[in-house]
């Protein structure tokens, strides 16, 4: 019934994240009325992604290229704090509220064995790199692990704590002012703000 080109826009649209068939063809018939010049633009920033947009090689956030990502580059941070996250949407809100100075982590993920998640497929030898470079230099590191309060999260933070503890960095956590099983993406400002305020 449709032309097989729509079809395979509508099954590759259909594929992103909380978009089914109905949503994908909506979208779909959508863009078959916009000006070519405006969907020559969009098909041309999807085509650039993989080029141009890039992991910082220190905290693994997203850069525009191969150097440091704009918050590890920026001096004013301070680098020795840093706040341990489980992906890159959770430094959004986090940066959103002012209220942290230093830098990130992101690990890339939380342990969950049942979904073959397991410690050496996240960012941890990094991590631990990264606390090692500042104790040579006699700096003391302090993470503040803000995981999603969830039974992942718990189990990632008590994780960190048990292999890091013969470093003697400082490790802080968020408060529980974040409901249990809540996710920080989607977190409110002020309880962000009072989390990072009072971690202990």
């Amino acid at each position: 019934m449709l032309p097989a080109s729509l079809k395979t826009l509508i099954d590759l649209l259909s594929r992103l994240p909380g978009l089914g068939q109905r949503s994908a063809t909506r979208l779909a018939f959508y863009l078959i009325s916009q000006p070519t010049a405006d969907l020559n633009n969009l098909a041309q920033a999807i085509k650039d992604l993989p080029v141009k947009v890039k992991h910082c090689p220190r905290c693994f956030n997203l850069t525009s290229n191969n150097d440091l990502c704009l918050i590890c580059a920026d001096k004013k941070r301070q680098q020795n704090l840093i706040c341990v996250v489980e992906d890159i949407l959770d430094i959004i809100p986090i940066e959103r509220t002012k209220q942290f100075g230093g830098v990130y982590h992101v690990l890339g993920g939380l342990i969950s064995p049942v979904d073959g998640l397991t410690p050496d497929k996240l960012h941890i030898k990094e991590l631990i790199g990264r606390i090692k470079q500042f104790l040579a230099q006699n700096i003391q590191p302090e993470l503040i692990l803000a995981l999603n309060p969830t039974a992942e999260g718990d189990t990632t933070s008590l994780y960190l704590e048990k292999i890091l503890k013969p470093s003697n960095a400082k490790i802080t956590k968020l408060s529980r002012g974040l409901a249990t099983g809540s996710d920080l993406e989607y977190a409110d400002e002020t309880t962000l703000i009072n989390a990072l305020k009072y971690r202990h």
